[in-house]
């Protein structure tokens, strides 16, 4: 599937809250309705939402596969009106198809509101495309072979498992004591009719009859906030289902120090905390295999991707040391796992395979991000950032590759911000002032608070019209009123804080701008600093990647205006999606890419920031807009 950036929209085309509307109709499955940034591709709108649409192409509309008809835009208008026929329409459709609506999804994008339909997958490829837009041969860890095998006799005794292991010309498994026990038994009573299951050059399991068509994995990204799964069909590399919950750690804090602390303060916690995400990855695991009707029992690998902290509370391993100096990971890659040692209650011997981590502060999850970018085998010189309390920042091209963690703190995330709360039903998402205010608030609802994505729109903003000064201060009221006389009304006091009013009660204020600009100055003290150890300068940056949920819906033109990335054209600064999760897709679809998760360790070099003694400086001079 592909995790390809949005596109740029047409900004005279956009909606008033700077977001459109798809209803997504998956046949066979219930509707699904989201919301999007103007331009993006249907597919790709589809796919960020856990929707499958088919495809081997990687969105370039050359495999003609990713077929889906647009049924109604905003106005209740059917047809092609919403949705112009591109170039390469033509070559999938014939002219009687293209009037009814049908579009290569790839090539569809959605600059107004769309109600969609999309067929049921119609074709097994062979090649998955995963990640930012890159290919891969499946070539998954998890294989099967049908045998038929001959029976037992006086004059052929060899043993039940030398029998099988024979049959298997292809292969040369490691049989463990779960597949010996199965073995005779299975045999018999499947008229020596079978299917060995195969992981890693390991026997796990010997099944009646042909199950070959049945073998899938579950790849997880464990956030700090929120948990995605993602069931794969590995022998065709297609996505089956995705589910997304919030962690069940919440209550022990909103970041990593917070669990850290926790488990400090309270010998209980540890246990605790690793069952909230045990629990939590189960009850995803549960939800996906019922979405995709697909019996646990024939999930027969996991991978995981998350930063160390998360990796160690699921695992049981104490963290304290990722939270004092020197900041010390119990190990960078862990040993051969089972899935049940994550309390996953899939195949009794399914294995678990977890990102390595870089570091404490750069983990699994950054590794998977980088493997999905392949940023290791791209000649450009690339900045990836994840925004997030712990900002991981990765730049570098094939040659060289340099890592490190800035300490942005909890804005982005709503917290510390006076209106701010998580991105969820009623949060303010996008922030224009065009002389009016105009709001988009997710779930279309009343506001009630201001989410990451809004507080960078709304500075970004105010900067654009003059309510703000390069240092961050709201402007006194004339040269406010001399400057946006429309805007001016809103800049008021609550207490003795001046603050500027979105709507009703939900408000930015003064503090909420320092916050900010303390984010800011950190993320982008971190990259130049990269940059300067690199030996570069930032206009020979190529590309920014924005990694992450909040990198997704942060938009590029007021992350460029308030200077946490590097001043790029537009078209150049993309969101990444979620390449964690994508890069332990790709962990489970083929075993060479797990193999250069690892060698990433090798190759990328981390550079601390905490010891540097220009750090300082460089922050207090980049505070200013």
């Amino acid at each position: 599937m592909s995790g390809g950036p949005p596109a740029q929209g047409d900004p005279g085309r956009e909606t008033a809250s700077g977001r459109v509307r798809l209803r997504l109709l998956p046949d066979g499955r219930p509707p699904r309705e989201v919301s999007v940034p103007p331009g993006v591709s249907v597919f790709e709108a589809a796919s960020w939402n856990g929707v499958a649409v088919d495809s081997t192409c990687g969105g370039h509309g050359t495999c003609r596969k990713c077929k889906v008809r647009v049924v109604h835009s905003a106005d209740g208008a059917g047809g092609a009106d919403p949705v112009p026929v591109s170039r390469l329409d033509p070559r999938a459709f014939t002219p009687e198809q293209l009037r009814e609506g049908w579009r290569l999804a790839c090539l569809a994008r959605a600059v107004s509101d769309l109600e969609v339909e999309i067929p049921a997958l119609s074709t097994r490829p062979k090649a998955a495309t995963v990640g930012v837009g890159r290919q891969v041969i499946l070539r998954p860890a998890v294989q099967k072979r049908y045998v038929e095998l001959t029976e037992p006799s006086l004059s052929d005794q060899r043993p039940d498992l030398e029998r099988l292991l024979a049959a298997l010309d292809d292969l040369e498994p490691v049989p463990d004591l779960h597949a010996v026990r199965a073995v005779g038994r299975v045999m018999r009573a499947a008229d020596f009719k079978v299917t060995a299951v195969v992981v890693d050059e390991v026997l796990i399991d010997v099944e009646p009859g042909d199950t070959s068509g049945s073998r899938y994995g579950v790849a997880f990204d464990l956030g700090t906030t929120t948990v995605v799964a993602t069931l794969l069909d590995l022998a065709t590399g297609t996505p089956v289902a995705v589910r997304s919950m919030l962690n069940l750690q919440q209550p022990s804090g909103a970041d990593v120090i917070s669990r850290i602390s926790a488990t400090m303060l309270d010998p209980s916690a540890l246990d605790r905390l690793r069952d909230a995400a045990r629990e939590t990855l189960d009850q995803l695991a549960r939800e996906v295999c019922k979405e995709g009707e697909v019996s646990p029992e024939h999930v027969y690998e996991v991978a995981l991707a998350g930063n160390a902290t998360m990796v160690h509370l699921a695992l049981g391993i104490d963290p304290e040391p990722l939270g004092v100096a020197p900041f010390i990971m119990a190990t960078r890659a862990l040993p051969p796992l089972l899935a049940s040692d994550l309390g996953l209650r899939f195949h009794p011997r399914a294995r678990a395979v977890v990102l390595p981590a870089l570091g404490a502060y750069v983990g699994g999850d950054i590794v998977a991000g980088v493997l999905a970018a392949g940023m290791d085998r791209d000649r450009r010189l690339r900045l990836f950032v994840d925004v997030g309390t712990n900002c991981e920042i990765v730049l570098g091209d094939a040659d060289r590759l340099l890592a490190t963690a800035a300490p942005a703190g909890p804005a982005f995330e709503g917290a510390q911000i006076r209106c701010g709360m998580r991105a969820s039903a009623g949060a303010i998402e996008t922030v224009r002032l065009a002389p009016s205010v105009e709001l988009g608030v997710i779930g279309d609802v009343e506001p009630v608070g201001l989410c990451g994505s809004g507080l960078v729109d709304a500075v970004a903003e105010l900067l654009r019209v003059g309510l703000l000064d390069r240092s961050g201060r709201f402007v006194p009221g004339q040269e406010a009123l001399r400057l946006a006389p429309e805007l001016a009304g809103r800049l008021t006091t609550v207490g003795e804080e001046r603050v500027f009013v979105l709507a009703g009660d939900v408000y930015l204020s003064q503090r909420d701008v320092r916050e900010l600009q303390f984010a800011k100055a950190a993320i982008s003290t971190g990259w130049r600093l990269l940059l300067q150890e690199y030996g570069a300068g930032e206009h020979e940056v190529q590309q920014v990647l924005l990694a992450g949920s909040f990198g997704s819906y942060l938009s590029p033109a007021s992350a460029v205006r308030i200077g946490l990335v590097p001043g790029l054209a537009l078209p150049r600064i993309v969101s990444a999606g979620n390449v964690a999760g994508e890069g332990a897709k790709l962990a489970l679809l083929s075993v060479q890419e797990r193999a250069g998760a690892l060698a990433l360790l090798e190759e990328i070099r981390y550079v601390e920031l905490s010891d540097r003694p220009d750090f300082n400086d460089r922050f207090v001079d980049l505070l200013s807009f």
